[in-house]
């Protein structure tokens, strides 16, 4: 398969989404992958519930607390996260979108740009 255009940011935004999970969530990810399309940029997080996470979401209870809690960590970040994906893509972010999967241990961010990245 041909390497993506945007190979270079794709690397340098799976790596610093690595950082900040480790930094601001106090636990990083087992894997981070990213794809720029246009001025769409999807992160991909595996494996980023702690153990404690992983035990509360054995029931819909704790499913809903984990994703609460991580929804409130993520946009009390949102500045952060937002200047991440700025200076690697030297584009505005539009807007964020973000999930986490309890039953896999995935997290996804799509981010909408104001272009293509440019750098």
């Amino acid at each position: 398969m041909p390497r993506s255009p945007y190979g270079r940011i794709e690397d340098e935004l799976a790596k610093a989404f690595v950082v900040f999970e480790k930094e601001y969530m106090g636990r990083g990810p087992k894997e981070a992958t990213c794809h720029v399309i246009g001025d769409i940029v999807l992160v991909r997080l595996n494996g980023v519930l702690t153990p404690a996470e992983q035990h509360l979401a054995k029931n819909p209870e704790g499913i809903d607390l984990v994703k609460k809690m991580r929804a409130n960590l993520i946009e009390g970040a949102k500045e952060l996260v937002y200047t991440v994906v700025e200076d690697v893509t030297c584009r505005r972010v539009v807007a964020m979108h973000t999930d986490l999967s309890t039953q896999t241990g995935e997290r996804i961010f799509v981010f909408t740009l104001d272009g293509p990245p440019r750098c």
